[in-house]
């Protein structure tokens, strides 16, 4: 049995798999903000509460929505801050007394969708978080791919490409540099950018309801963002050229998404041809905790 947590910053899921990918178990709870030795608990209670209901005993994997420096053994870059600098993998192995496999949370996505999801089959995948940040994760033969420095796929915290006047340099980022990619392509960008155009304040759900229902200001915001995640994707192709894009996140129910993307890639790519599917995630939100449970091989 695998056992997979998907920690976030409001809920840490934690899904139990039998060898063929089958749910056995599931169960949320809200994440102990600000607090890293009750999130160690908080795991360590999940972990042992599917145990308790299978009554197996699972390998443990775990999506945490940053890296593990090679260099230092502790956790960086994560926007759940009070993980930074704490050796997170180490503790809850310690704690749960086996090996505890750790990955970036969008390439947990990429692992899920490319072992039995949208992308099952491909070799490479590039897996697209579009929630309130912006992450990437890219999966090769099913198996993460994070680089000799833990930071493969952050495309998030690449610049926007080709930004016109009005885009430049661009919002600060939480990373501290302007005009990151998850400024303009996030759930938060897109109810900035509408606040900002139409002096009303909306959360992206409501912008995209807008958009759906005719807005004439929600289309034109709408029409910034996929212009902006196409430039976004773009350059994606030209460094990596995957074999399949898929989108995971609140962002990616937006259907509209998969007509438009395709369309203005080629505006942008080198060479102007592109064949590469843009997919929405099979598994949806849950892509995350499935792929952390698959960071391990079959456990029977």
């Amino acid at each position: 049995m695998r056992i997979g947590i998907d920690l976030g910053g409001t809920k840490i899921e934690a899904l139990a798999l039998d060898f063929k990918g089958v749910e056995l178990a599931r169960h949320r709870i809200d994440t102990p903000r600000d607090d890293y030795k009750g999130t160690i608990a908080a795991i360590t209670g999940l972990v042992h509460l599917l145990e308790s209901k299978t009554g197996k005993k699972g390998s443990v994997g775990a999506g945490i929505p940053g890296s593990i420096s090679e260099k230092t053994g502790l956790v960086k870059n994560a926007n759940s801050t009070w993980l930074n600098g704490r050796p997170l993998d180490k503790d809850l192995s310690a704690v749960l007394g086996r090996e505890v496999r750790i990955a970036n949370d969008a390439n947990c996505l990429a692992v899920s969708e490319a072992t039995d999801g949208a992308a099952a089959g491909k070799r490479v995948v590039f897996g697209v978080i579009l929630g309130t940040g912006c992450g990437g994760g890219v999966a090769v033969n099913g198996r993460v791919h994070a680089g000799p420095n833990g930071t493969g796929g952050e495309w998030g915290h690449n610049p926007l490409p080709w930004p016109s006047a009005e885009e430049n340099p661009g919002p600060v980022c939480y990373c501290g540099k302007p005009g990151c990619m998850e400024m303009w392509v996030s759930g938060t960008g897109l109810a900035r950018d509408y606040q900002a155009t139409t002096g009303k304040q909306r959360t992206a759900r409501e912008v995209i309801a807008a958009f759906e229902a005719g807005e004439k200001e929600a289309l034109a915001v709408v029409e910034r963002l996929e212009d902006r995640l196409a430039r976004g994707l773009a350059n994606v192709i030209n460094i990596l050229d995957p074999d399949v894009f898929v989108l995971g996140g609140g962002l990616s129910l937006t259907k509209h998404l998969y007509e438009s993307l395709p369309k203005r890639l080629p505006t942008y790519v080198f060479g102007g041809e592109v064949d590469t599917p843009i997919l929405q995630a099979k598994f949806g939100d849950s892509s995350g905790v499935r792929g952390a449970a698959w960071l391990w091989p079959i456990v029977r």
